[in-house]
């Protein structure tokens, strides 16, 4: 397709793109599309793609048309600061996505994509994932995309003629896309996370919210106090719930061994329709039924039908690292779900077990670990501490299960590459998690923190997880 007259007002304008990561990629092979001329904002990368001006610092002078930032960049970095003092707008590649969907509806006379969005502190990969198998059961030609791996703007700009895109969104992704209005949205839930992004859980709540309040249909967490409590005073259209209780009207829940539906139905007052078994949803775990549910919402409210519903979440199949058993040795199970990068996810993942060894630590990113241990002390056997941040866990430990095991590791090897040290790390933590479990107990990779201190990334955690278990099981047949 020819891109130049989709967005007249960029061709030959200078766009300045603040860095060069995956999204920051996407974006300039975008804006190269659309006839702009590109300016790279980057400090650390040492790429430099063709054809594009680079600046390691930002200049005393913004002399740009426009700056396209991506998501992770905080909006007080010094950049935004002197782009507001010279009046120039700063969006997001979600943003600009946004856009680029609008003008090319009107260019070709069609109406856009129907945006489905996601956000929530945890759960949205699993559900915009099981939202793309529920649209395609239901015949609709649809990507997830977003945060979840595949930019939206490639998504956008894709050759596939997609009809519907499912969107994980973060709270960075949201900030910088004020103008952004999805068909229909979901809030899976709100807890402590990158507030040393956003300064506070009201702001950081907020962000979420607006979401909500630009979307045709609200879907939102009733079993969520936190986002429940935050959208008391917000005014917006059709509002839908979801909960693990049997459902009012105008609420998906459960009933029974079933996930049904009394909010896309003709008669909602006295009429339910099933839409899934628990035994559909995989891998089961309350929060997963939860995300189902969301899930499901966002397909019916674009006329999916039961039985797509049904099939496509049966069909599903959830991504690595998300609580997946990796092996059972001596009746221990071993569990990982290096994804759980919160408190609030560590806390999902841990009601899913009676008894567990739990390995945790990293960045912790401002969040507080207090509640997360009160809610699960009874759970823990004991415990394994990694990263930057483990103290924080340490001291919550201390104040509500001072009497649980708990051992910190360290990789001791300074002359190893970092990847090896994190190789060496994991091994010494199986073998201790190991030492402590019980005939019963599950060793839970859960760690309510960010990896990158001491991995490159949560995959690779949750990777060295799988290796360094599986070279433990055969030491001990």
């Amino acid at each position: 397709m020819n891109w130049y007259g989709v967005l007249p007002a960029l061709i030959d304008k200078q766009v300045w793109v603040a860095g060069y990561g995956r999204t920051g990629k996407s974006v300039i092979q975008a804006l190269r599309r659309l006839g702009a001329e590109i300016v790279l904002i980057d400090e650390n990368s040492n790429e430099v793609p063709d054809n594009v001006n680079r600046l390691k610092a930002v200049p005393q002078k913004i002399d740009a048309d426009l700056i396209v930032t991506s998501p992770g960049w905080r909006p007080d970095h010094e950049l935004f600061q002197a782009a507001a003092r010279a009046s120039v707008k700063v969006i997001g590649d979600v943003e600009l996505a946004w856009l680029v969907d609008q003008a090319q509806a009107q260019r070709n006379h069609r109406p856009p994509l129907k945006w489905l969005a996601v956000t929530g502190t945890n759960g949205k990969t699993t559900t915009v994932e099981m939202l793309e198998s529920i649209l395609k059961a239901g015949g609709i030609s649809a990507v997830a995309c977003g945060n979840v791996g595949l930019p939206v703007i490639d998504a956008v700009m894709a050759e596939d003629n997609y009809q519907a895109l499912a969107v994980e969104l973060s709270s960075f992704e949201i900030f910088w896309a004020p103008s952004l209005a999805p068909y229909a949205s979901a809030v899976l839930n709100i807890s402590d996370d990158h507030l040393d992004w956003h300064g506070s859980i009201e702001e950081y709540a907020r962000t979420k919210i607006s979401l909500l309040t630009h979307s045709e249909i609200a879907i939102y967490n009733a079993d969520d106090a936190a986002t429940v409590a935050f959208l008391a005073h917000e005014f917006m259209g059709e509002r839908i719930s979801f909960t693990l209780d049997s459902p009012k009207p105008g609420q998906l829940g459960v009933v029974e061994d079933l996930l049904v539906d009394r909010a896309f139905v003709d008669n909602p007052e006295d009429e339910a329709a099933p839409l899934a078994s628990l035994a559909d949803v995989k891998p089961f775990a309350p929060h997963n039924v939860s995300n189902a549910l969301a899930a499901a919402a966002l397909a019916r409210s674009v006329g999916i039908g039961l039985e797509a519903v049904t099939s496509g979440l049966s069909n599903f199949k959830s991504g690595a690292h998300r609580i997946e058993q990796i092996a059972r040795i001596n009746e221990v199970d071993y569990v990982d779900d290096s994804k759980a990068t919160n408190p609030h996810a560590a806390s999902a993942s841990l009601r899913s077990f009676s008894s567990v060894v739990w390995i945790a630590g990293g960045l912790a990113k401002g969040a507080s670990m207090d509640r997360l241990i009160e809610e699960n002390m009874n759970r823990l056997r004991g415990v394994v501490l990694i990263g930057r941040d483990r103290e924080l866990i340490r001291e919550a430990l201390m104040k509500f299960a001072p009497l649980v095991p708990v051992v910190e590791v360290e990789s001791s090897d300074s002359t190893l590459s970092k990847s090896d040290q994190a190789a060496l790390l994991m091994s010494k933590v199986i073998r201790t998690a190991g030492g402590l479990a019980n005939p019963g107990d599950t060793v839970l990779l859960a760690p309510a923190c960010a990896s990158m201190d001491q991995f490159d990334s949560y995959a690779e955690r949750g990777d060295l997880f799988i290796q360094a278990v599986h070279a433990y099981e055969g030491a001990n047949p």
